[in-house]
């Protein structure tokens, strides 16, 4: 009888079969569902924070604040990273061609993720190249940098990384997404972003760069620390060719274009940008102290302080760059000139630059700037005691310091290097719209790196007879007098207790001698000082005192009658703005220079409300103008006119300036000339020049050299002649408005009828011809 096998060896391997199927279904669903967790998990931040919807929406990327001129131009920046914000449509189209083409050539038809590439670099354990996406480096710049390099903590942030991605392509359009990272990489050299990137290493504008620099630019995207031009240009050029390459690849230029390109060598322009950097430098640092008192007056919608170095907020000011250039440019032409002079009159003098002062005096001016230096804050942080910390500045070290022919590296003490710097001649300039009071121009010094105090805003100096027109504008206000009313040229005392002088009180002339009648018009073009105080003598010190501080002068003034002489402490700044006031029919406008701040969405966060006050009635105002016209037809001035020449005309930078349209100003110049201004004014512009060393023991031997006429109006002059060659500018040359029906007197040249004049002598100078 026959055994029946119940078990056929088919049967076996099809159990078998079916049980492994079931255990991999159950571990391909359980994998499935753990890895579905996971990714549920991380979105939930489990595994650590993600970024919220407002994140995303708002994601924080440390913008570069920039200071932007009236005619759009960057001045410059305040940043912790230097970063700039850019939009598609100013990215350069080679830039955004060689990015896709070499980072992630099928971008527009993923949605965050490739899959493709994702699974040829896990069938390939990595060997052929990674797979993470732009959107999914941008995630990564954005939201947690190049993460752990230990394994398990890797995978979960590769998978954040996925999941923020995902988020983007979401939230924000292709185009969006790649100017994002263009802004957000950091390409070394304190620049971050394309546009800091290009103007870093190339000196230019994004949409400027050529095919052969964005394609540098883009071979950093991958290591911006190895593909660095400055420090590793053979590698930046292999890596440049693989990005051209790329680009050939993509059809988007030929072989032949690509081996054209290939061949080119890296050019460079470098410059590393730092807050010094721009133009208006001393502008931009007073500047950044109003925003910071700014921002703690104007706080965010939910409640929190702006950050000027991290918002990107976008301040818009009143300064025109070419102005402030043509500004800049007749400073530095013009200090250089003087200062040759200056170090060569210095030669003879052994206690240069200080003169008749007494060794204590010095010894006290030079251990004061001793102590306020950086070298005595190092030491003292050190525990040295103060008389090692002066020991040590009497020992020679190598050193580099500022030169009108550049930056020069010597050995010296550092106490002689402190009497070097002393030596030079500063400048302060401003200029301004009198109708507007929007500032165009503002340079505080000669050299910011060297020397940060600032001689427009921060540093008041005697103003000498620049203060004359707030005297002659008082008595023609309050004495209803005119510029054609004459007084005597006459020696004149003011007695002790009169007008609370402490004991007489008798001015001199500079040149010690007397005029006999003459009108104001001509007392205020030869600057006379003997009819400055007989006007002051009849108003008060009180209301030309009262005036000055209605014209803007925040200085206080001493209420004594030498005030009409100048001894008055004032910035270049308020003598600008008082000035400004004559030019616009007497109404004080106060200087403005900011237009509208914006965040970096581009919303208008603050806009200032321009402040004003009548001062004077046009009338008066007309009648100081005329007179101050009088200082450049015939009096101080007129070498803005003349081409002849006289004593120190080799340092008249930018002469002959021959004006032949209408100028009113004003020169000054302070006892021992320590100080020399000018206050020069067209129509549509206000400019006020001071010039003068740190010390006022330092200055000129002789007013050649040290009066206003020389030290500071050729600065206006040249400035003048700069902006007059740029029509774009549109500075007046016209006659300053006449008002209708003027009641004041100001023609006080009347040409004679034709006579026999053969026994008639005249007197001319009694005329203001």
């Amino acid at each position: 009888m026959a055994i029946k096998k119940n078990n056929s060896p088919a049967k076996d391997n099809d159990k078998d079969m079916a049980h492994y199927k079931n255990i991999f279904w159950k571990i391909f669903f359980v994998g499935l569902g753990s890895l579905a967790l996971f990714f549920l998990f991380a979105s939930w931040g489990i595994f650590g924070s993600m970024p919220s919807f407002e994140d995303l929406e708002n994601p924080d990327s440390n913008l570069a604040t920039e200071i932007i001129s009236a005619d759009g131009v960057v001045l410059g920046k305040y940043f912790e990273k230097n970063r700039s914000q850019l939009k598609y449509s100013d990215l350069p189209k080679n830039l955004v061609q060689a990015l896709i083409a070499t980072e992630d050539a099928r971008f527009y038809e993923h949605s965050g993720i490739d899959g493709r590439g994702t699974l040829r670099a896990i069938s390939s354990l990595g060997t052929s190249g990674g797979a993470s996406t732009l959107t999914q480096q941008l995630a990564k710049q954005l939201f947690h940098g190049e993460g752990s390099k230990f394994l398990p903590f890797r995978i979960v942030q590769k998978i954040k990384e996925w999941i923020i991605a995902i988020r983007l392509e979401r939230q924000y359009t292709k185009n969006e997404i790649i100017a994002m990272y263009c802004n957000v990489y950091d390409f070394g050299n304190n620049s971050v972003g394309v546009s800091s990137a290009a103007k870093t290493y190339f000196s230019k504008e994004p949409k400027d760069l050529t095919i052969s620099e964005s394609a540098i630019l883009v071979g950093m995207f991958k290591n911006s620390g190895l593909y660095n031009p400055v420090r590793n240009p053979q590698g930046v050029i292999n890596r440049r060719n693989v990005v051209l390459l790329q680009l050939e690849k993509g059809k988007i230029i030929s072989k032949e274009e690509k081996e054209r390109l290939q061949a080119l060598p890296i050019t460079l322009k470098f410059k590393l940008e730092t807050h010094k950097d721009g133009t208006a430098t001393y502008f931009r640092e007073y500047l950044r102290d109003y925003l910071k008192k700014w921002a703690e007056e104007n706080k965010k919608p939910d409640g929190s302080d702006y950050d000027i170095y991290k918002d990107g907020l976008k301040i818009y000011t009143t300064i025109d760059s070419r102005m402030q250039l043509h500004a800049e440019k007749a400073v530095t032409e013009h200090m250089a000139n003087l200062q040759e002079e200056f170090f060569e009159q210095s030669k003879t003098n052994k206690n240069a630059p200080f003169v008749n002062i007494s060794s204590v005096e010095t010894q006290r001016i030079l251990s004061q700037a001793m102590k306020s230096s950086n070298r005595w804050a190092v030491l003292k942080s050190l525990e040295k005691t103060d008389e090692e910390i002066i020991a040590s500045f009497s020992i020679k070290t190598k050193m580099r310091v500022f030169s009108w022919k550049g930056e020069k590296d010597t050995i010296m003490t550092p106490l002689d290097s402190i009497r070097y710097y002393k030596h030079f001649l500063q400048s302060g300039l401003m200029a301004m719209e009198p109708q507007t009071g929007n500032i165009k121009a503002w340079v505080g010094g000669i050299d910011y790196k060297y020397f940060q105090y600032d001689h427009v805003g921060q540093g008041a100096r005697q103003v000498g007879s620049t203060f004359k027109p707030f005297v002659y504008a008082t008595a023609i206000e309050q004495l209803n007098m005119s510029p054609c009313d004459s007084i005597i040229d006459s020696p004149f005392m003011i007695r002790k207790g009169r007008h609370n002088v402490t004991e007489d009180w008798e001015p001199k002339n500079s040149n010690n001698r007397y005029s006999g009648m003459v009108t104001l018009k001509r007392g205020l073009a030869n600057s006379i000082n003997i009819i400055s105080a007989k006007l002051i003598d009849r108003v008060g010190p009180a209301a030309v005192v009262d005036l000055a501080h209605k014209l803007g002068v925040k200085s206080e003034i001493p209420l004594q009658p030498s005030i009409a002489l100048g001894a008055v402490e004032i910035t270049v700044e308020d003598m600008v703005a008082a000035y400004s006031t004559f030019a616009n029919q007497g109404v004080y406008m106060k200087p403005q220079f900011i237009s509208r701040i914006e965040d970096k969405g581009g919303v208008i966060i603050y806009e200032p409300i321009p402040e004003s006050h009548d001062v004077l009635n046009k009338d008066i105002a007309y009648a100081v103008i005329k007179l101050l016209e009088g200082v450049t037809e015939g009096g101080s001035g007129d070498r803005l006119r003349t081409t002849g020449g006289g004593n120190g005309d080799k340092r008249w930078t930018g002469y002959p300036y021959q004006f032949k349209n209408p100028i009113a100003g004003k020169t000054g110049t302070t006892q021992n000339q320590s100080d020399g201004w000018f206050m020069g004014m067209v129509p549509n512009l206000v400019t006020g020049v001071w010039v003068g060393c740190e010390d006022r023991s330092a200055r000129f031997k002789s007013i050649t050299y040290g009066q206003g006429a020389t030290a500071a109006l050729p600065v206006w002059g040249y400035f003048m002649k700069l902006c007059y060659e740029d029509p774009a500018l549109k500075v007046s040359k016209a006659s300053f408005e006449r008002p209708a029906n003027l009641s004041i007197k100001v023609d006080c040249y009347t040409a004679p009828k034709v006579i026999d004049t053969t026994n008639i002598e005249q007197n001319t100078d009694e005329f203001e011809l």
